[in-house]
Protein backbone atom coordinates (compact mmCIF):
# COMPACT_ATOMS: atom_id res chain seq x y z
CA UNK A 1 0.00 0.00 0.00
CA UNK A 2 3.11 2.57 1.08
CA UNK A 3 4.23 1.85 -2.57
CA UNK A 4 0.86 2.54 -3.81
CA UNK A 5 0.89 6.00 -2.54
CA UNK A 6 4.77 7.05 -2.77
CA UNK A 7 4.82 5.77 -6.81
CA UNK A 8 1.78 7.64 -7.79
CA UNK A 9 2.95 10.75 -5.32
CA UNK A 10 6.41 11.04 -7.11
CA UNK A 11 5.13 10.67 -10.55
CA UNK A 12 3.01 13.23 -9.98
CA UNK A 13 5.76 15.98 -8.36
CA UNK A 14 7.67 14.77 -11.36
CA UNK A 15 5.22 15.92 -13.52
CA UNK A 16 4.07 19.48 -11.82
CA UNK A 17 7.79 20.00 -11.85
CA UNK A 18 8.38 19.73 -15.40
CA UNK A 19 4.88 22.22 -16.05
CA UNK A 20 6.52 25.21 -13.31
CA UNK A 21 9.39 24.76 -15.15
CA UNK A 22 8.25 24.84 -18.53
CA UNK A 23 5.90 27.78 -17.75
CA UNK A 24 8.76 29.83 -15.60
CA UNK A 25 10.79 29.64 -19.03
CA UNK A 26 7.95 30.40 -21.31
CA UNK A 27 6.79 33.53 -19.19
CA UNK A 28 10.81 33.87 -18.58
CA UNK A 29 10.13 34.23 -14.97
CA UNK A 30 13.10 33.96 -12.76
CA UNK A 31 13.03 33.08 -9.12
CA UNK A 32 12.04 36.19 -7.07
CA UNK A 33 14.73 36.43 -4.18
CA UNK A 34 12.79 37.12 -1.62
CA UNK A 35 10.68 34.08 -2.31
CA UNK A 36 13.91 32.07 -2.11
CA UNK A 37 14.43 33.23 1.24
CA UNK A 38 10.69 32.93 2.29
CA UNK A 39 10.44 29.29 0.52
CA UNK A 40 13.71 28.56 2.95
CA UNK A 41 12.27 29.71 6.19
CA UNK A 42 8.46 28.97 5.99
CA UNK A 43 9.50 25.00 4.25
CA UNK A 44 11.78 24.94 7.29
CA UNK A 45 9.66 25.75 10.00
CA UNK A 46 7.18 23.68 8.18
CA UNK A 47 9.21 20.02 8.18
CA UNK A 48 9.24 20.99 12.22
CA UNK A 49 5.65 21.28 12.43
CA UNK A 50 4.70 24.98 12.70
CA UNK A 51 3.23 24.97 9.14
CA UNK A 52 4.06 27.18 6.10
CA UNK A 53 0.86 28.85 4.75
CA UNK A 54 -0.49 31.71 7.37
CA UNK A 55 3.63 32.85 7.62
CA UNK A 56 3.55 32.56 4.19
CA UNK A 57 0.11 34.63 4.42
CA UNK A 58 1.37 37.05 6.84
CA UNK A 59 4.52 38.05 4.67
CA UNK A 60 2.93 38.60 1.89
CA UNK A 61 0.72 40.66 3.26
CA UNK A 62 3.23 42.39 4.84
CA UNK A 63 5.10 43.20 2.51
CA UNK A 64 2.58 43.57 -0.55
CA UNK A 65 4.65 40.79 -2.70
CA UNK A 66 1.75 38.94 -4.19
CA UNK A 67 -1.94 40.91 -5.06
CA UNK A 68 -4.37 39.52 -2.88
CA UNK A 69 -6.74 37.46 -4.66
CA UNK A 70 -3.30 35.50 -6.23
CA UNK A 71 -2.32 34.60 -2.43
CA UNK A 72 -3.43 31.68 -2.51
CA UNK A 73 -2.49 30.07 -5.86
CA UNK A 74 0.88 31.66 -5.46
CA UNK A 75 1.39 29.94 -2.19
CA UNK A 76 -0.07 26.70 -2.98
CA UNK A 77 2.16 26.71 -6.23
CA UNK A 78 5.07 27.23 -4.12
CA UNK A 79 4.86 25.02 -1.50
CA UNK A 80 3.74 22.26 -3.15
CA UNK A 81 7.22 20.46 -4.26
CA UNK A 82 8.58 21.08 -0.68
CA UNK A 83 5.54 19.44 0.73
CA UNK A 84 6.00 16.44 -2.21
CA UNK A 85 9.47 15.89 -0.37
CA UNK A 86 8.23 16.34 2.97
CA UNK A 87 5.45 13.46 1.93
CA UNK A 88 7.87 10.93 0.53
CA UNK A 89 9.95 11.33 3.78
CA UNK A 90 7.12 10.95 6.25
CA UNK A 91 5.91 7.81 4.15
CA UNK A 92 9.02 6.08 4.15
CA UNK A 93 9.62 6.72 7.92
CA UNK A 94 6.32 6.86 9.53
CA UNK A 95 3.58 5.50 7.02
CA UNK A 96 4.28 1.95 7.57
CA UNK A 97 2.83 2.43 10.58
CA UNK A 98 -0.49 4.36 9.88
CA UNK A 99 -3.40 2.38 9.12
CA UNK A 100 -3.31 1.64 5.56
CA UNK A 101 -6.98 2.71 4.44
CA UNK A 102 -7.23 6.04 7.02
CA UNK A 103 -3.88 6.68 5.08
CA UNK A 104 -4.87 6.43 1.46
CA UNK A 105 -8.27 7.53 1.68
CA UNK A 106 -7.49 10.70 3.62
CA UNK A 107 -4.70 11.87 0.95
CA UNK A 108 -6.59 11.28 -1.89
CA UNK A 109 -9.81 12.57 -0.59
CA UNK A 110 -7.84 15.82 -0.12
CA UNK A 111 -6.75 15.82 -3.69
CA UNK A 112 -10.01 15.34 -5.10
CA UNK A 113 -11.62 17.91 -2.81
CA UNK A 114 -8.41 20.52 -4.40
CA UNK A 115 -9.22 19.75 -7.79
CA UNK A 116 -13.09 20.52 -6.86
CA UNK A 117 -12.04 23.97 -4.98
CA UNK A 118 -10.04 24.96 -7.53
CA UNK A 119 -12.61 26.86 -9.95
CA UNK A 120 -14.22 27.75 -6.87
CA UNK A 121 -11.85 29.79 -5.39
CA UNK A 122 -11.15 31.16 -8.94
CA UNK A 123 -14.78 32.46 -9.62
CA UNK A 124 -15.25 33.76 -5.41
CA UNK A 125 -15.32 37.72 -5.62
CA UNK A 126 -11.88 39.36 -4.64
CA UNK A 127 -13.17 40.45 -0.74
CA UNK A 128 -14.74 36.71 -0.35
CA UNK A 129 -10.71 35.69 -0.67
CA UNK A 130 -9.98 38.44 1.77
CA UNK A 131 -12.23 37.80 3.87
CA UNK A 132 -12.03 33.45 4.29
CA UNK A 133 -8.05 34.25 3.96
CA UNK A 134 -8.42 36.65 7.22
CA UNK A 135 -10.04 33.77 8.93
CA UNK A 136 -7.34 31.24 7.99
CA UNK A 137 -4.75 33.77 9.62
CA UNK A 138 -7.17 34.16 12.79
CA UNK A 139 -7.40 30.64 13.42
CA UNK A 140 -3.84 29.73 12.32
CA UNK A 141 -2.82 32.45 15.16
CA UNK A 142 -5.28 30.85 17.96
CA UNK A 143 -4.04 27.20 17.05
CA UNK A 144 -0.48 28.22 17.59
CA UNK A 145 -1.37 30.26 20.75
CA UNK A 146 -2.76 26.92 22.11
CA UNK A 147 -0.04 25.19 21.30
CA UNK A 148 2.48 27.16 23.67
CA UNK A 149 -0.44 27.41 26.41
CA UNK A 150 -1.00 23.33 25.98
CA UNK A 151 -4.54 23.56 25.52
CA UNK A 152 -4.22 21.50 22.37
CA UNK A 153 -5.50 18.06 22.81
CA UNK A 154 -2.25 15.65 23.18
CA UNK A 155 -3.50 12.72 21.04
CA UNK A 156 -3.21 8.98 22.20
CA UNK A 157 -1.30 6.25 20.93
CA UNK A 158 -3.73 5.08 18.02
CA UNK A 159 -2.24 4.06 14.83
CA UNK A 160 -5.67 3.43 12.67
CA UNK A 161 -9.67 4.80 13.80
CA UNK A 162 -12.83 2.49 13.86
CA UNK A 163 -14.42 2.49 10.88
CA UNK A 164 -16.73 5.64 11.61
CA UNK A 165 -14.30 7.94 12.48
CA UNK A 166 -12.37 6.89 9.74
CA UNK A 167 -15.40 7.92 7.25
CA UNK A 168 -15.63 11.64 9.11
CA UNK A 169 -11.15 12.08 8.82
CA UNK A 170 -11.74 11.13 4.87
CA UNK A 171 -14.71 13.39 4.81
CA UNK A 172 -13.08 16.14 6.37
CA UNK A 173 -10.02 15.50 4.41
CA UNK A 174 -12.16 16.37 1.33
CA UNK A 175 -13.02 19.48 2.98
CA UNK A 176 -9.27 20.44 4.02
CA UNK A 177 -8.25 19.72 0.66
CA UNK A 178 -11.08 22.28 -1.09
CA UNK A 179 -10.00 25.35 1.42
CA UNK A 180 -6.60 24.48 0.54
CA UNK A 181 -7.94 27.09 -2.69
CA UNK A 182 -7.86 30.07 -0.25
CA UNK A 183 -5.05 29.87 1.33
CA UNK A 184 -6.36 27.61 4.72
CA UNK A 185 -3.99 25.25 5.05
CA UNK A 186 -4.35 21.55 6.49
CA UNK A 187 -1.85 20.66 8.78
CA UNK A 188 -3.49 22.31 11.85
CA UNK A 189 -7.09 21.30 11.44
CA UNK A 190 -5.61 17.37 10.14
CA UNK A 191 -3.63 17.59 13.05
CA UNK A 192 -6.06 18.45 15.84
CA UNK A 193 -9.01 16.42 13.84
CA UNK A 194 -6.50 13.55 14.74
CA UNK A 195 -5.17 14.04 17.91
CA UNK A 196 -8.85 14.59 19.23
CA UNK A 197 -9.71 11.26 17.80
CA UNK A 198 -6.78 9.80 19.48
CA UNK A 199 -4.80 9.15 16.87
CA UNK A 200 -0.92 9.44 17.97
CA UNK A 201 0.11 12.69 17.06
CA UNK A 202 3.68 11.37 15.13
CA UNK A 203 1.51 9.49 12.96
CA UNK A 204 -0.28 12.23 11.36
CA UNK A 205 2.44 14.06 9.32
CA UNK A 206 2.48 11.31 6.64
CA UNK A 207 -1.44 11.76 6.32
CA UNK A 208 -0.81 16.00 6.57
CA UNK A 209 1.94 15.93 4.42
CA UNK A 210 0.85 13.55 1.66
CA UNK A 211 -2.80 15.19 1.20
CA UNK A 212 -0.86 18.64 0.63
CA UNK A 213 1.33 17.30 -1.72
CA UNK A 214 -1.03 15.59 -4.18
CA UNK A 215 -3.75 17.92 -3.25
CA UNK A 216 -1.12 20.83 -3.92
CA UNK A 217 -0.52 19.50 -7.08
CA UNK A 218 -4.11 18.88 -8.36
CA UNK A 219 -4.88 22.55 -7.56
CA UNK A 220 -1.31 24.11 -9.34
CA UNK A 221 -2.01 22.68 -12.72
CA UNK A 222 -5.22 24.52 -13.33
CA UNK A 223 -3.20 27.58 -11.85
CA UNK A 224 -0.48 27.06 -13.97
CA UNK A 225 -2.27 26.80 -17.26
CA UNK A 226 -4.52 30.12 -16.19
CA UNK A 227 -1.63 32.02 -15.18
CA UNK A 228 -3.50 32.78 -12.01
CA UNK A 229 -0.26 33.38 -9.71
CA UNK A 230 2.65 35.36 -8.94
CA UNK A 231 5.10 33.05 -11.07
CA UNK A 232 8.79 34.41 -9.88
CA UNK A 233 7.60 34.33 -6.34
CA UNK A 234 6.20 30.70 -6.51
CA UNK A 235 9.44 29.32 -8.41
CA UNK A 236 11.39 30.90 -5.70
CA UNK A 237 9.11 29.64 -2.80
CA UNK A 238 9.55 26.34 -4.20
CA UNK A 239 13.55 25.91 -5.40
CA UNK A 240 14.21 27.94 -1.66
CA UNK A 241 12.31 25.50 -0.22
CA UNK A 242 13.35 21.67 -1.06
CA UNK A 243 17.05 22.03 0.31
CA UNK A 244 15.34 23.86 3.69
CA UNK A 245 12.90 20.95 4.26
CA UNK A 246 15.75 18.12 3.85
CA UNK A 247 17.94 20.29 6.52
CA UNK A 248 15.31 20.41 9.04
CA UNK A 249 14.21 16.50 8.58
CA UNK A 250 17.55 15.06 8.03
CA UNK A 251 19.93 17.33 10.23
CA UNK A 252 18.07 19.97 12.67
CA UNK A 253 14.95 17.61 13.35
CA UNK A 254 13.98 19.28 15.97
CA UNK A 255 14.27 22.61 17.96
CA UNK A 256 12.57 25.06 20.64
CA UNK A 257 9.65 26.77 18.60
CA UNK A 258 7.51 28.12 21.57
CA UNK A 259 8.74 31.82 21.38
CA UNK A 260 8.99 31.66 17.32
CA UNK A 261 5.18 30.88 17.35
CA UNK A 262 4.28 34.08 19.23
CA UNK A 263 6.16 36.04 16.88
CA UNK A 264 4.20 34.25 14.37
CA UNK A 265 1.16 34.63 16.01
CA UNK A 266 1.95 38.76 16.71
CA UNK A 267 2.39 39.09 13.25
CA UNK A 268 -0.30 36.64 11.70
CA UNK A 269 -2.34 38.93 13.84
CA UNK A 270 -1.41 42.01 12.31
CA UNK A 271 -1.92 40.52 8.52
CA UNK A 272 -5.39 39.17 9.77
CA UNK A 273 -6.47 42.90 10.77
CA UNK A 274 -5.38 44.27 7.18
CA UNK A 275 -7.02 41.40 5.39
CA UNK A 276 -10.32 42.03 7.41
CA UNK A 277 -10.36 45.54 6.68
CA UNK A 278 -8.88 45.06 3.18
CA UNK A 279 -12.36 42.66 2.29
CA UNK A 280 -14.53 44.98 4.07
CA UNK A 281 -13.84 48.20 1.91
CA UNK A 282 -14.35 45.55 -1.09
CA UNK A 283 -17.60 44.32 -0.04
CA UNK A 284 -19.27 48.20 0.71
CA UNK A 285 -17.96 48.76 -3.16
CA UNK A 286 -19.56 45.35 -4.46
CA UNK A 287 -22.77 46.07 -6.47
Amino acid sequence: MLLALVIPLALVAAAYAIALVREAVARRAGPSVEGLCLGAVTNFLDTLGIGSFAPTMAWFKFRGLVDDRLIPSTMIAGHTLPAVIQALIFLVLLGVSVDPVLLAGCILAAAAGAVFGAPLAARTRIWVVQAVVGVALVIAGTLYAATNLDLMPGGGVATGLPLPLTIVAIVASAVFGALLNFGIGNYAPTLLMLSLMGMDPRLSFPIMAGGSALAGASASFSNLSSGRLNLPVAVGIAIGGIPAVLIAAFIVQSMSLTWLRWLVVVVVAYAAIVMFRAAARGARRAP
